[in-house]
């Protein structure tokens, strides 16, 4: 019997990238195999993010093109199953069923473990399935080994959801509360990602550093006691973490960028605003001094750290001065990269019932002017590297010939001329030039 074809389209964040990793991983033993065509699929998947603007409309557009495509497809005999799975499905669940008749099978974060039998029981008793209710445990329980080849570079999630309820944000009420993945089950997936061909691991959280997973002896680890046991198993070349949050930036991860030659040198730390009365109204928990401070104190502990973030311009109420104060951080950090929005109101988070909201015109004209800056501040951090030796994992090939795309240690884009052999590995190169968003690099030994 042919394979049945499975198309996954997936939105959003990394986390959404592995867990859409892990449905196609689900879905294998009942038969499945990927197809990058929809028109082939017999199950189309949507791994929806509800974190910007107008993401559930996106997921309703999507449908939209996909319904016209199936009506146009007379000739197949049988229908394509449909299924929505991530945030999207677990905020709208019953909104999905009444709005989209299309869909059979709804699955939110915590429950795509049980979509290959849900597709089997839509597929013979036509009934749409709902499953928005389980745990985080229950689904890591669940899921296979590892079983798919992987890139150089594989996704390990070891921590979802959070406890921080930001003013601004909807995690906590579609990916649910903090939950970190014991010690011995990420030590044996980060194995299984080694032998199918990983070399590099990102571990991956909401707020990966408020990591607190079940050790081998019942006792609690810390992100950094993960980090040094997994950066001693064979193979592992190198580590990253994302996305991290200021309240739980503690001594001994910092520390850890101090000695963890595995560990790579860059950190991703979300401020989002510059002022304190802003930090209060989104809930963040933490003032711009002690944010600078946590800076402080990670650069002490490695110079030549790479430091990321996340801002968001036009919070309901933010005044000119507040603004202001949002560059005057930038101006002292000097950040590496950085993403930077409007502030939009998500539906039922506080934030939205805030009635002060700037006009798009002011929200827009104060986005562009941090820009400028931050893209000021990423050449100014790649032009730096000019004439430097980095190690550059490869990962794909350029348009150009013979031309390889990889990322230094510090998450730059890095192009160079080099065989296709050296896909997939670490290779030491010369920087010789840089734009704002890339380095260009020759071989070491040429």
């Amino acid at each position: 019997m042919p394979a049945k074809k499975v198309f996954i389209k997936t939105f959003g964040c990394q986390m959404n990238v592995y867990d859409s990793e892990r449905i196609l991983e689900a879905l294998v033993p009942s038969g499945f195999e990927e197809t990058s065509q929809i028109t082939n699929a017999d199950l189309i998947v949507l791994n929806t993010c509800n974190i910007r603007e107008k993401a559930v409309e996106k997921v309703y557009s999507e449908l939209g093109r996909i319904r016209k495509m199936c009506d146009l497809d007379s000739n197949r005999s049988k229908k394509k199953t449909i299924a929505i799975a991530g945030c999207v499905a677990q905020a709208e669940g019953n909104e999905i069923v009444s709005r989209a008749p299309c869909v059979d099978v709804i699955v939110g974060p915590k429950s795509y473990h049980m979509l290959p039998s849900l597709v089997a029981r839509s597929e013979l008793h036509g009934r749409r399935s709902v499953q928005i209710d389980l745990t985080y445990e229950e689904k890591f329980d669940a899921l296979p080994k590892r079983n798919l080849a992987h890139k150089a570079s594989a996704f390990l999630t070891v921590q979802e959801g959070c406890d921080k309820f930001c003013t601004f944000c909807v995690v906590p009420y579609t990916r649910g509360m903090e939950y970190s993945r014991p010690v011995e089950q990420l030590v044996n997936e980060a194995k299984s990602l080694i032998k199918l061909g990983s070399c590099e691991i990102i571990l991956l959280g909401q707020n990966v550093n408020a990591y607190n997973g079940k050790g081998p002896y019942g006792n609690t680890w810390s992100l950094a006691q993960l980090i040094d046991t997994l950066s001693k198993i064979d193979g592992v070349k190198r580590l990253r973490y994302t996305t991290s949050h200021p309240r739980d930036m503690s001594d001994d991860l910092i520390q850890s960028h101090s000695y963890n030659k595995k560990l790579m040198p860059y950190i991703h730390l979300p401020f989002q605003a510059g002022s304190n009365r802003i930090l209060k109204a989104m809930n963040r928990g933490h003032t711009s001094k002690e944010y600078l401070q946590i800076i402080d104190r990670i650069r002490f502990a490695n110079p030549e750290i790479a430091i990321s973030t996340d801002i968001i311009v036009g919070f309901p109420g933010e005044t000119a001065a507040e603004f202001d104060e949002t560059l005057s951080v930038v101006e002292k950090v000097g950040f590496a990269q950085a993403f930077s929005f409007k502030y939009s109101p998500r539906p039922g988070t506080p934030a939205s019932e805030i009635s002060d909201h700037i006009n798009e015109t002011e929200k827009t004209s104060r986005l562009h002017a941090l820009q400028s800056i931050l893209k000021e501040q990423q050449e100014l951090f790649n032009k730096r590297c000019i004439g430097k030796t980095l190690s550059v994992l490869f990962e794909r090939k350029g348009r150009d010939s013979n031309q390889l795309i990889g990322r230094s240690p510090y998450l730059q884009q890095v192009y160079a001329v080099a065989p296709d052999r050296m896909l997939g590995c670490i290779v030491q190169v010369k920087i010789i030039s840089a734009t704002s968003g890339s380095l260009f690099a020759v071989l070491q030994d040429e």
